[in-house]
């Protein structure tokens, strides 16, 4: 049987399509290749598919050039993936596919899908004929196998509906050798992809490990991932690196890692390598606070490893909230690993997640004083989303005002405050944005020339291409006006 799936599956043409959602936040930065739907094609390719990546997203495609693309490559199968914000889009791209062709197979993977299924079956199965639940690679080439040969779809971690009726199969096993994992980078358009702050930049997505152990309660990731945490060997990560550097010409690669840096011993390795390889490539990642502090004594390795930015999450001011929120931290920790990364010389980035039900404008004002206490070059004040799947959900969901999955994208308040309305919330998160920022600039000139000049390229992002770009614009102190009038207007007194 598997000689006769493998020998039809040669004959089958699979299209990966991103939803085309958009809200203003990722996209001011760079343009992000899908890492997940590279892994998705590159099992599938070893199957014998031929397979192509659509990146709609990145393009800022219509579904009317969704149509067009579907209509030339006349795929035998069509396949998404989304979080909770893109669950619409992701579901739209499916209904073009089966407008075009109703024969057409059609998948949808990722995040919301995998807690989500029943749902999106009840109201979409007229154009998701399955959801892949949690990860992609082995379930969607086996599952395709089957489809295509004709054979009953009995794979684990799938869901599908039939006749009125939903069927959920077995929970996959997690892989457990991510170095054997292909990675389709030969279908990437690499033209798309940038990291705006370093010009003319090729990007990439890596990940050198899957999965988080922690418990934090508004977290989508490490319920994906079953609290659970695998890792590549640093040998088959920094080739891998080595390898994009110097086949493709990326110059920067962001980590995708939830905890790239949770094995001390490992980590260490690969920063070795890096730094004995001196790769033209710099390096975007996040990682834990307690990280960090763990590695203290190790920082200038970072840096010798080319290590750019390094984002940690503080989520809140009040350690009230971080102990609900389970972040196994205390407020004093988040400065102290803040200031060793801004020591390293290394741009810090951090969040405050606001909103909770008992937030209040006094309690907003405490999250910007803590900001510019911990002093990160980057802060971000984002409304919580409590994502109908998380621990959270339950507390927070008396408070819920908006149901539009589009709406939880971590800038929208969809929870109503107890004290305020959420356009009252969303005025003092913007508040929250521009005191941060307008203070950060007026002390421009105290940062380092490489800082400086990554701030120059940050603000003139936020100003040109965010969400918050209104905010800063408008009034603002002189010094921050000269700034902004010079370094992003390009005006100066002779002009």
């Amino acid at each position: 049987m598997d000689k006769i799936i493998k020998a039809g599956a040669m004959l089958k043409k699979v299209l990966l399509i991103t939803p085309p959602y958009h809200c203003g936040v990722l996209e001011s930065a760079g343009t992000w290749m899908p890492l997940g739907m590279v892994y998705v094609a590159g099992s599938l390719q070893n199957a014998g598919y031929e397979v192509r990546i659509y990146d709609a997203m990145a393009k800022f495609d219509t579904f009317n050039d969704i149509m067009n693309y579907i209509k030339d490559y006349c795929p035998d199968a069509v396949g998404t993936a989304s979080y909770t914000s893109s669950i619409y889009d992701a579901i739209s791209v499916l209904k073009t596919a089966k407008e075009v062709s109703p024969g057409i197979i059609t998948f949808l993977g990722g995040i919301h899908p995998t807690f989500c299924w029943e749902e999106i079956l009840q109201k979409d199965s007229s154009v998701v004929d399955y959801v892949i639940r949690g990860e992609g690679e082995i379930t969607t080439t086996e599952l395709l196998d089957r489809v295509f040969a004709g054979v009953k779809p009995d794979v684990a971690g799938i869901a599908y509906a039939r006749d009125g009726k939903i069927t959920c199969t077995e929970q996959r096993q997690l892989i457990s050798d991510l170095d054997a994992l292909p990675a389709a980078w030969n279908l990437v358009e690499w033209k798309d992809y940038t990291f705006k702050t370093k010009k003319n930049s090729t990007l990439a997505v890596v990940s050198s490990s899957r999965g988080c152990t922690q418990k934090c309660t508004f977290c989508s990731q490490r319920l994906f991932w079953r609290e659970k945490w695998r890792a590549r060997s640093p040998e088959n990560f920094v080739s891998e690196l080595e390898y994009l550097n110097a086949t493709y010409g990326v110059d920067v690669a962001m980590i995708a890692d939830e905890t790239p840096t949770y094995d001390r011993k490992r980590w260490e390795e690969i920063l070795d390598l890096l730094i004995a390889r001196n790769l033209d490539l710099e390096l975007l990642m996040e990682t834990r606070v307690d990280d960090i502090l763990r590695d203290k004594d190790i920082m200038d390795k970072y840096a010798k490893a080319k290590t750019v930015h390094i984002y940690v999450g503080a989520e809140s001011a009040s350690q009230d909230t971080l102990d609900r929120y389970q972040k196994n931290l205390k407020v004093e920790e988040s400065k102290e690993a803040i200031d060793l990364i801004n020591n390293a010389g290394i741009i810090s980035e951090t969040s405050f997640v606001l909103g909770m039900p008992d937030e209040t404008p006094q309690s907003i004002d405490s999250a910007i004083k803590l900001a510019k206490y911990y002093n990160p070059d980057l802060a971000f004040f984002l409304a919580i989303a409590p994502w109908p799947y998380s621990d959270i959900y339950p507390e927070l969901a008396p408070y819920v005002e908006e149901f539009d999955y589009s709406k939880y994208n971590l800038v929208e308040p969809v929870v109503k405050p107890i004290n305020m309305t959420r356009e009252e919330l969303n005025k003092h998160l913007l508040r929250a944005f521009r005191e941060f920022y307008m203070d950060k600039l007026e002390r421009i000139d105290e940062m380092n020339e490489f800082k400086k000049n990554y701030m120059i390229d940050v603000t003139r992002l936020l100003i040109n291409d965010s969400y918050l770009s209104s905010q800063m614009k408008g009034e603002m102190p002189p010094k921050v006006k000269r700034f902004i009038e010079k370094y992003v207007y390009g005006i100066t007194k002779s002009n």
